[in-house]
């Protein structure tokens, strides 16, 4: 049946073609759209699984493939850094089923901490890697992946980008049959890593890099396009910008696809270059193919990113490989440049209640010495003026720990350490079990929201609930915090300024580590009753309120505050902090 698929959506549904019996991973975003289609989609004989993080996710998987039965884990580019100590051992273990090791990378980046590229990943865990260049190819090289990691015995890492993720096209998809029964696991020293063992795998591994090298150079989508005396290497979505580039002019050009970066196909890349009289090399993120050409033949003049000629960050684009190669607007017909479009810098949403919790921490600490660490999620936007309330931000989990370091060199101060409640379960419970043993002073702030809001809202062990909608053990925080040996441990509505305010001058007047969770639902999981509206009269134009809190509902206007209908939940927030009490309810939200 042909389909409209998203990227991701033709990765979920060629893992299921291909019989993919065991699904884990962690929400990020470019990549979360596979296994929440898998849950989706799921036949019936399919484990889908959030893991807690992508560590036990990956290692989830690779249980699995010991198993016989095949795998996919699936994470963005960061993720990986989390997943590294398994993935850099079970190549040395190897698998018996097919083992996948799905990863977004985010060109630009859009919605990341770095422009990590996970090509370098493959290269440095030895472990073949397969790039997308459009969801079609995902979809067929995603089986592609899984025959060769069963056939070989070895885990494969599938790569895609941003746009290769997020763009669409229409796919036949086939009928689902469930895969036959694995033989399931059989004892054998093999699946145990021991120093001798991986003596003797790093020899298998290394001879197996250039046999996978040769074979790569023979795998189909690898491919030499035209026969024009100007050579073009590109892989993922820059084949996708260059084929834009180039039409109506092939005759120019001779474009090499890669699709398989690592063991690099080397045959096929001197037949390239020998081929050609000077080659240009497009690719997202880092000069990997570059490199590889450079290596074969440094005599061939390459334009790429290590000369210059290609930006060495951010996505690239059409227009950018036209500029390149030369290719003015006139020649490729296009027509006018759009305007630009207005900067638009992300902001909490109206009536999130980390603006509530973040508003409490800084009226409660106004005056005193105090450093806010951050973390990664939704929170991570309190940095914005006017909240201003993110001093650092490393990665996920970083905020408990770097808070510690801050402490033990500077006691002066106190340390807040802010984390969502999906963070927390996901990173965060050994940085509070290393400050508690290392005597540590700092106030953790636990921004519990109900929900992994940033990723789209999958849930996660607090909840009680699964990817696959089914009942299961709710994880306490407080509880965990308890176990953890903290005493000082409170619940509080972030909405209810007053005690909340009260709250956090509690915690500060206390010593050690200590605990405020703060608990309201993501307003896009519950909403409030009515919007709030200003009393025109009575507002004296202030401004109060857009100055403490930025709320994108709140409009100043030439002397009035007024407050967007559209936008406001009737979170209360404004309203008390209002000090002529002209804020009140205006009506149900449209």
């Amino acid at each position: 049946m042909v389909e409209l698929l998203m990227g991701n959506e033709a990765v979920a549904m060629g893992a299921i073609a291909a019989g993919v019996q065991v699904v884990s991973g962690y929400p990020g975003t470019p990549s979360t759209e596979v296994l929440e289609t898998i849950a989706k989609r799921n036949p019936g004989h399919i484990h889908v699984e959030w893991s807690v993080n992508e560590k036990a996710g990956l290692e989830v998987a690779a249980g699995a493939a010991y198993a016989g039965v095949r795998s996919l884990v699936t994470m963005k580019q960061v993720g990986l850094n989390v997943a590294s100590d398994p993935l850099m051992c079970v190549n040395y273990i190897g698998v018996k089923g097919g083992m996948v090791v799905y990863v977004a990378d985010d060109p630009g980046p859009i919605s990341s901490q770095t422009e990590q590229d996970t090509r370098h990943f493959g290269r440095y865990a030895k472990i073949p890697v397969f790039d997308c260049s459009s969801p079609e190819e995902a979809f067929q090289l995603i089986q592609d992946a899984f025959a060769f990691s069963e056939r070989e015995g070895v885990p494969v890492i599938l790569r895609s980008t941003t746009r290769v993720c997020h763009s669409c096209a229409s796919l036949d998809v086939p009928e689902v049959h469930p895969p036959q029964k694995a033989d399931g696991f059989e004892k054998d020293p093999r699946w145990v890593i021991f120093p001798r063992l991986s003596y003797m795998a790093k020899k298998r591994i290394f001879a197996a890099e250039e046999k996978y090298a040769a074979e790569f150079s023979r795998f189909e989508k690898n491919e030499i396009i035209g026969s024009g005396p100007v050579g073009i290497a590109c892989g993922g979505v820059s084949f996708a910008y260059v084929m834009d580039a180039i039409a109506g002019k092939e005759d120019r050009y001779t474009v090499f696809k890669v699709a398989t970066p690592y063991p690099f196909p080397e045959e096929k890349g001197k037949s390239f270059l020998n081929s050609v009289q000077k080659a240009y090399v497009f690719e997202e993120l880092d000069p990997v193919i570059e490199d590889s050409l450079i290596y074969l033949r440094p005599e061939i003049e390459i334009f790429g990113k290590r000369n210059g000629c290609v930006p060495v960050a951010g996505e690239l684009s059409c227009d950018i490989v036209s500029a390149v190669l030369g290719l003015n607007e006139a020649e490729k017909g296009s027509s006018l440049d759009a305007p630009k479009l207005p900067p638009r810098p992300p902001v909490l949403c109206a009536g999130c209640p980390h603006r509530a919790s973040f508003y409490a921490v800084k009226k409660a600490m106004k005056g005193k010495k105090a450093v806010f660490c951050g973390d990664i999620g939704c929170y991570t936007l309190g940095n914005a003026m006017p909240l201003d309330m993110v001093d650092t931000c490393l990665c996920m989990g970083a905020g408990i720990t770097v808070a510690q370091g801050l402490y033990h060199a500077d006691q002066e101060a106190q340390q807040f350490a802010f984390i969502g409640d999906s963070t927390f379960f996901a990173s965060g419970i050994t940085g509070v079990i290393n400050a508690v043993y290392n005597k540590a002073d700092l106030i953790l702030v636990i921004l519990d929201n109900r929900t992994t809001a940033m990723t789209g809202h999958q849930p996660h062990p607090g909840i009680g609930m699964t990817v696959m909608r089914e009942e299961t053990e709710v994880v306490d925080i407080g509880a965990i915090l308890k176990g953890c040996g903290l005493t000082f441990i409170r619940h509080v509505d972030p909405f209810d300024l007053e005690k909340a305010v009260a709250t956090v001058k509690e915690a500060a007047d206390e010593r050690g580590v200590r605990a405020i969770i703060f608990r309201s639902p993501c307003i896009a999981l519950e909403k409030h009753d009515a919007f709030l509206t200003v009393d025109e009269d009575r507002c004296s134009g202030c401004f109060k309120c857009i100055r403490e809190l930025g709320c994108p509902a709140l409009i100043k206007g030439e002397e009035k505050t007024s407050i967007n209908p559209k936008l406001c939940i009737g979170c209360g927030l404004c309203q008390s902090i209002c000090p002529k009490d002209c804020i009140g309810k205006g009506g149900a939200p449209s």
